[in-house]
């Protein structure tokens, strides 16, 4: 498999799992399960993991496949492998809010290298080409032709004024006192990995994440960050945040424009 082979599929499968979780999304109605974990699902994940999980396999059968939908068959950790939340921001669909991702990314030695996160419902784009550029599409987006793309780079912060994006569903005091050590300009709410794209486009400095997360809720808008010149490093001591944990779950973490100070946790 190379980058070439890979982003024009995990971009097409994306748009394609965005038509199949709008068609979902604009009915009268539609079921809600709760799992395990007493977090929602939807038939909308499931037909979008679905839909990724048959194309990846498809088109990367020697690739190792991590998708949320079926994490309770993988009891393997690997350093390279594909993964994918098919809809991330559950909650934000349930809600009609429209904040709701899907992400499919490749993990390379523990890092996100390549990755694709869309909005359907914002009708917003992002992506790492080839060569590793980050950029978002804008247009028609064609399944089988790629339209205007706009080259990402990340703010080249104001330490004394910054934008902070912040999450909608999990907001906590925790994640307040942090974003408290700064000098903020202004914040921003987002659902789903929507908040790493907003880092990556410039229109906020830093997303501090004090609360649980996923591997797959974060390797999409990881890749699409560091594609803009982002970062992406653990809340407690700054170090990098890696993939391929016992278990998939991430410790806290801080995504960032490198010019933005980092205050200790």
């Amino acid at each position: 498999m190379t980058y070439d082979d890979l982003i024009p599929v995990i971009r097409k499968l994306a748009l394609e799992a965005g038509d199949k979780i709008m068609e979902i999304y604009d009915a009268d109605d539609f079921d809600v399960k709760v799992k395990s974990d007493d977090s929602p699902v939807t038939e909308a994940d499931e037909a979008a993991d679905a839909l990724i999980s048959e194309g990846l396999r498809a088109a990367f059968p020697d690739v190792m496949l991590v998708t949320e939908e079926q994490s309770a068959t993988h009891d393997t950790t690997g350093t390279t492998f594909l993964i994918v939340d098919p809809l991330d921001g559950t909650k934000e669909f349930v809600h009609r809010r429209g904040d709701f991702t899907v992400n499919i990314a490749l993990v390379e030695d523990g890092v996100p290298t390549r990755g694709v996160v869309y909005a359907p419902a914002k009708g917003r784009m992002f992506y790492t080409q080839a060569d590793g550029q980050t950029v978002e599409e804008t247009g028609a987006l064609d399944k089988d032709s790629v339209g205007d793309v706009t080259p990402l780079s990340v703010a080249d912060s104001d330490n004394a004024a910054l934008m902070v994006v912040a999450s909608k569903s999990h907001r906590d005091q925790a994640t307040d006192d942090y974003i408290n050590k700064y000098a903020v300009k202004d914040m921003k709410s987002a659902g789903s990995s929507l908040k790493f794209c907003l880092v990556a486009t410039g229109e906020a400095d830093i997303y501090p994440r004090v609360g649980r997360t996923m591997e797959w809720d974060t390797a999409a808008g990881h890749a699409v960050l560091t594609g803009a010149g982002g970062k992406v490093v653990r809340f407690d001591d700054h170090t990098p945040l890696v993939y391929g944990k016992d278990g998939y779950a991430n410790p806290f973490f801080i995504a960032y424009a490198p010019a933005v100070d980092l205050k200790p946790a």
